[in-house]
């Protein structure tokens, strides 16, 4: 049986300002097309299809267009779990239209567990795969608030909450497997962000939990998994080096600072005996290139990507000593008439040059939430041995804010 994970497409996100329809499309189409080739019986996206709560119509045409088509191929089963930047009412409103496709969708965790665990039937009609459709577990879907807690002790109840979640359901889809009368894998998913994973700066990965304990430990989920389909982080990767548990990471670099990484979905080939698992690389839709140094540097080196007479986004970084004057001038006047686009400008001199000045110029642009309010504390003397209980709880309201689900009555 071959399945294939994906994850973290964000429809709808920009770059620095730049919309970036054009290059879903041709990933979801590739993606169709990739699907047809590998004759993949089950498709897995684990988790944040849009890049926000309430994605726009275009977002939402490329999306349900891509079903449209995956439906019509070889592809037998779809699977579609939310994420922490997804909607879980947008997601779940045509489910049970889609369902008639054999697209399965779980926005949210079930009240009865029963519901996440997805029995999927091959040309047949026999039982061939079972698939725990775990999403991203909201604070307050698998914590319940106890009086008298510590930041300590909400943080290890929201742990040993998801560590409960998995049990429960894995141990649901065990029942099945061991009353069934030949074998039948468990797949499961999960939209976490694990111990030992790894970020790149810039790419967009929000915190999904308020606290020092919020990355899971892989040895709490249950055994009986045999392939966990992740998402959440972008970067692909193994977790602890166990290629039966892994991210397959976004389709499309989310920063700069991913441009050079090799964007992939994973084919999952499994056997009674063995889990195979192959990366296939995404192609890159649209150029991302950083260009840096002092201001003849950076010149030359955008001369010489003029001279490939390519579409190429820039990211200047300036590290010159010099103060340069009508920087931005001189660097758009240098990709004039050419398919070069500078989306984004750092002049490090320039914020040195700043952050050495007696009077911080700071705005709030500059500062994160957790800053500003950090600031309000002090400018009211609230007693230092109240500020991080207080951030907590500032934390968790910022928390509550982002998973709130827009689309809802």
């Amino acid at each position: 049986m071959n399945i294939l994970h994906t994850s973290d497409w964000h429809i709808g996100r920009t770059l620095y300002g730049r919309k970036r329809y054009d290059e879903f499309a041709a990933f979801l189409d590739w993606l169709v097309h990739t699907i047809e080739e590998h004759h993949i019986d089950v498709l897995i996206v684990a988790g944040d299809i849009f890049d926000t709560s309430t994605p726009s119509n275009r977002a939402q045409q490329l999306y349900y267009r891509f079903l449209q088509e995956v439906s019509a191929g070889c592809c037998r089963h779809v699977i579609i779990i939310g994420g922490n930047h997804d909607s879980p009412s947008l997601l779940e409103a045509p489910k049970e239209l889609l369902r008639y496709f054999q697209i399965h969708v779980v926005g949210r965790a079930a009240d009865n567990i029963e519901y996440e665990v997805l029995v999927l039937k091959d040309e047949k009609g026999n039982d061939e795969l079972i698939v725990c459709a775990i999403p991203y577990l909201r604070d307050r879907e698998i914590r319940n608030a106890r009086a008298g807690e510590d930041i300590d002790d909400k943080n290890r109840n929201l742990i040993e909450g998801i560590a409960t979640h998995y049990q429960k359901v894995v141990a649901f889809a065990n029942g099945l497997r061991q009353a069934s009368d030949h074998f039948l894998p468990i797949i499961a998913t999960g939209h976490l962000f694990m111990v030992g994973g790894k970020k790149v700066e810039g790419d967009g990965v929000r915190d999904l939990y308020v606290g020092s304990l919020a990355h899971v430990d892989g040895t709490i989920l249950p055994p009986e998994i045999d392939y966990l389909a992740l998402g959440h982080l972008h970067s692909a990767q193994m977790v602890a080096q166990d290629p039966t548990r892994r991210y397959s990471g976004s389709p499309l670099p989310m920063s700069f600072g991913e441009a050079e990484k090799v964007k992939q979905v994973l084919l999952v080939t499994l056997t009674e005996n063995d889990v195979a698992v192959t990366p296939i690389t995404v192609p890159n839709f649209q150029r991302l290139e950083t260009v840096r140094g002092n201001i003849e540097e950076i010149v030359k080196k955008i001369e010489t990507l003029k001279k490939e007479q390519q579409p190429v986004w820039l990211e200047v970084i300036y590290d010159g000593t010099e103060l340069v004057s009508q920087l931005q001038l001189t660097l758009r006047e240098t990709v004039a008439d050419s398919p070069l686009e500078i989306l984004r400008i750092v002049n490090n001199r320039l914020i040195a040059r700043i952050l050495e000045s007696t009077v911080p110029q700071e705005t709030l642009d500059t500062l994160s939430e957790e800053a500003v309010f950090h600031r309000c504390l002090e400018a009211h003397n609230i007693p230092e041995g109240q500020h991080e209980e207080l951030l907590h709880l500032f934390g968790e309201t910022l928390q509550a804010i982002t998973d709130e689900d827009k689309q809802a009555e």
